[in-house]
């Protein structure tokens, strides 16, 4: 699951409800080598570690993605998710 994940990485969040009765929750991976920020949409409210998990998880699936990538087309395959979305810092 995560265990290739480091363990330095520290991931803050903030939560927003939004009128749509969705929650926008803001991250902050602090990592001193690829600081990176991004935004997960959840439809219900989740305690904190639960999202914590949740970023953990999809930060490992992109970076599982990122390694399997074909040398012969080294163009990123493209999972549309539109409720996570991720930048460096």
């Amino acid at each position: 699951m995560i265990d290739d994940m480091k363990t330095t990485e520290k991931i803050n969040i903030t939560t927003k409800n939004l009128a749509s009765g969705n929650c926008q929750v803001k991250f902050f991976v602090e990592d001193e080598q690829k600081p990176q920020y991004g935004y997960l949409l959840i439809s219900e409210p989740k305690p904190v570690g639960e999202i914590i998990l949740e970023i953990q998880n999809r930060l490992a699936q992109r970076q599982a993605a990122k390694q399997n990538i074909n040398p012969l087309f080294p163009i990123e395959p493209v999972s549309e998710d539109h409720n996570f979305y991720l930048f460096s810092a």
